[in-house]
């Protein structure tokens, strides 16, 4: 049989105390308590515990935030941390997160029933962002350490963590330096205190040293698990998502409601069509709206075969499906011009089960009102008395349909549910059209779209229109009237430079956007610095649990091929971060849309109080509202039990099992049962790991009755500890301005 978790502290005592008195009756054992699946998280409204508190809504995973700054806020009291249901005792936290190892005023009521509360029931602390001290297991830095910038610092995951929290990541973990005339972040770097039961998870150079000091490490101690993290960052820095997930797995025990992945999925637009080009001269693209009528010639950028077997090799080499979204009245265009050639599409239905397949609409037509472009900017048309003038519903659902057609009679492996229409066009764009074409939910219902796209810096959040919800789709900042890279440099510099500079401006009239210091050279620019900017961006959104798509255009493939660069920036980089054990998840744009429906409705669950979670020993129950599927994270092997047996939970990903669940038939709840229950953390310190992350094994729980500890003394004896100054609070740490906002990736959005 398994063990149960520990005993609460009384019956601990009153167990010693019955086996220490003569004739005592024996005392029955009380029940393994119940652990609510929730996390305590204690901020200061310092960046570190937000990050942490973002990381856990971002996976949908409950928690309790205590605001330590409110004059409103609960005591954190025996009675807060725990009480009983139904007999049996209920610890109503799974982990605890403070903003540093002790937050509170010497001698604190509060820091005690927290350190007993831990100690009772097993339950792990994170310290969120701490300075290096003996209280936390660590030499100060003073003492051969560290305290300053790291930011560039190229930090590695120790043995110990690659064979515990931090098993998903190949070992390096670098540290942003995106501005040089910014702070990004702030580290103490230290050794682990001599005879302290200290194992570092992942650690740095220390300066001027041969030594390495750590920045996440594990401190173990009176009974107790602190994860102790000694550097400051925010939830958008990379070295904090990629560090994000063990520090959620470690405190959890792996054991957890919410889920989190990384995804990538790229479309791209208006494939068998032709995208119009930038004009350097003119500053605009002939062609297209922004371009007085009848201003310059055009030049459209189209794939050339060479081109769509190099999009199909790429594919087949990185081992990655690109989602295209054709327009067939492209093809039927350059047919009708050619003699009725058209060789692009001929190879690429020859190659079409290299990609996945969107609707695009037939010939890319704006559905939204009828546009007015003899101006610009453009307006949209009205009628006589005033009002909008839109596409019909005919017209849309025509430019829907012909398109399906055309893509069932070449073959292509289409979802007949999803579609992109042109520019994202019949959803609202501001501030021409300010609300949706009224014509497009019918027509999407008369064609049975439940899934459609939109523009993510436009529109974000996941909405009906009719019977269909949006799926928003990042833009990738490569242009999709760019087949060269002079061009896209050219267009970059005009939009992303001041009037001074020969720029449009734009950047000095937006709020949200940097000029660049100077222009970008048209030879270097793009290699030296949009390609780098596009990939930290792009990469950022896959480390951020975000399964929303990016997108670009043909003309990106074509030519000079400039979205490449990119893409092989992205894969590449995630490759060399990552293990075999966390690869990245490429989702069709069906299944991203069901993915954030389901989001959708469990945080809403959640944030309404209807999500109830908890363990018993090696058993999880989970109730949630009939419609809302549960999302959770297990240790491998756990199995959701039915009423007739059991039968698989989740897929494996990041050495973990995940995903959505739903009750059976007969039931009331989930019930998952683990492989092996959580076991608690050991009263002994260790001998061996004092030193500092030697022992690389992964550490789960308590050594097993009667055998001996790491140290090689007998389980239940204690060794000698070295004497510790008495606890104080922590001193107001550093936080540079990197943290406290976040530093641009580039000067350029």
């Amino acid at each position: 049989m398994k063990r149960s978790i520990r005993t609460t502290a009384l019956t601990t005592g009153a167990l010693l105390l019955a086996l220490a008195l003569p004739g005592a009756p024996a005392m029955a054992e009380e029940p393994a308590p119940r652990i609510d699946l929730r996390v305590l998280v204690v901020t200061d409204g310092g960046p570190a515990t937000a990050a942490i508190a973002a990381e856990l809504d971002t996976a949908g995973t409950p928690y309790t935030l205590v605001d330590l700054g409110r004059s409103d806020r609960p005591v954190i009291g025996p009675e807060f941390l725990a009480d009983t249901v139904d007999g049996r005792p209920r610890a109503k936290f799974q982990a605890v997160v403070l903003p540093n190892d002790n937050p509170f005023a010497a001698g604190s009521a509060e820091m005690a029933a927290l350190a007993a509360y831990e100690k009772t029931y097993a339950i792990p602390q994170v310290d969120a962002y701490t300075y290096a001290r003996p209280q936390a297991g660590l030499e100060v830095p003073t003492s051969g350490g560290y305290s300053g910038s790291v930011d560039g610092v190229r930090a590695q995951v120790t043995a110990a963590g690659s064979a515990g929290p931090f098993a998903y990541l190949d070992g390096a973990v670098p540290f942003e330096d995106n501005a040089p005339d910014v702070g990004e972040s702030y580290a103490y770097l230290s050794r682990p205190r001599a005879g302290a039961d200290f194992t570092t998870y992942v650690d740095a150079p220390i300066p001027g040293s041969t030594a390495r000091g750590s920045l996440v490490g594990e401190y173990r101690h009176d009974g107790r698990r602190e994860l102790v993290v000694t550097f400051v960052y925010n939830q958008y820095q990379q070295q904090f998502r990629l560090l994000a997930r063990g520090i959620v797995d470690w405190m959890t025990q792996e054991v957890r409601l919410g889920a989190s992945r990384n995804y990538f999925a790229v479309h791209v637009d208006d494939v068998f069509g032709a995208d119009d080009r930038w004009d350097p001269l003119l500053n605009c693209t002939p062609g297209d709206v922004d371009c007085p009528p009848g201003q310059g010639t055009q030049n459209p950028i189209r794939m050339s075969v060479d081109d769509v077997r190099n999009v199909s090799d790429w594919s087949r080499r990185r081992g990655f499906a690109l989602d295209l979204a054709y327009n067939g009245g492209g093809s039927e265009q350059h047919r009708a011009d050619n003699d009725g050639a058209d060789p692009v599409a001929d190879e690429f239905l020859a190659r079409r089960a290299d990609f996945r397949w969107l609707n695009h609409t037939y010939d890319h037509a704006f559905l939204g009102c009828e546009q007015n472009v003899d101006v610009v900017p453009w307006k949209c048309a009205t009628n006589a008395d005033g009002s909008t003038r839109y596409v019909s519903r005919t017209d849309i659902s025509q430019q829907i349909s012909d398109n399906r057609q055309w893509g069932e009679r070449a073959g292509l492996a289409l979802g007949d549910d999803e579609l992109v229409t042109g520019e994202h066009s019949g959803l609202k764009v501001l501030p021409q059209q300010p609300d949706d074409n009224p014509n497009l939910a019918p027509a999407l219902s008369d064609n049975g779209i439940a899934w459609l796209a939109s523009d993510n810096s436009r529109d974000p959040g996941q909405r009906a229109v009719g019977p269909a919800l949006t799926v928003a789709r990042y833009p990738i900042n490569i242009f999709y009237n760019a087949g060269r890279t002079s061009e896209q440099v050219d267009e970059y510099n005009w939009l992303y430079t001041s009037r001074a500079q020969g720029g449009s401006g734009l950047c000095e009239d937006l709020a949200n956007t940097t000029c660049l210091d100077a222009p970008l050279d048209l030879a270097a620019g793009y290699s030296g610095y949009i390609v780098p900017l596009e990939t930290r961006i792009a990469l950022g959104h896959v480390l951020a649990n975000d399964p929303r798509p990016h997108f670009m255009h043909q003309s990106n493939l074509a030519e000079d091929r400039i979205g490449f660069p990119v893409l092989d920036g992205v894969l590449d980089q995630y490759a060399a971060l990552h293990a075999d054990n966390t690869p990245l998840v490429n989702l069709r744009m069906s299944d991203i849309g069901e993915e954030l429906r389901r989001r959708t409705l469990w945080n809403s669950a959640v944030a309404n109080g209807t999500v109830t979670g908890y363990r018993i020993g090696d058993a999880v129950s989970v109730q949630a509202p009939a419609e809302v599927a549960v999302t959770a994270t297990m240790p491998s092997g756990t199995v959701q039990s039915l009423p007739a047996g059991t039968t698989g939970f989740g897929q494996p990903y990041a050495g973990t099992v995940s995903g959505w669940v739903s009750r059976a038939a007969g039931q009331d709840h989930v019930t998952l049962a683990l492989a092996q229950a959580p076991a608690p953390a050991p009263d002994a310190p260790a001998g061996p790991a004092a030193s500092g992350g030697e022992d690389t094994r992964a550490v789960t729980g308590a050594p097993v009755t009667g055998a001996p500890d790491r140290a090689g003394a007998p389980a239940g004896r204690t060794t000698p500890r070295a004497a510790e100054p008495p606890l104080l609070t922590t001193p107001r740490l550093p936080v540079p301005a990197g943290v406290l906002r976040p530093v641009p990736p580039g000067t350029g959005r």
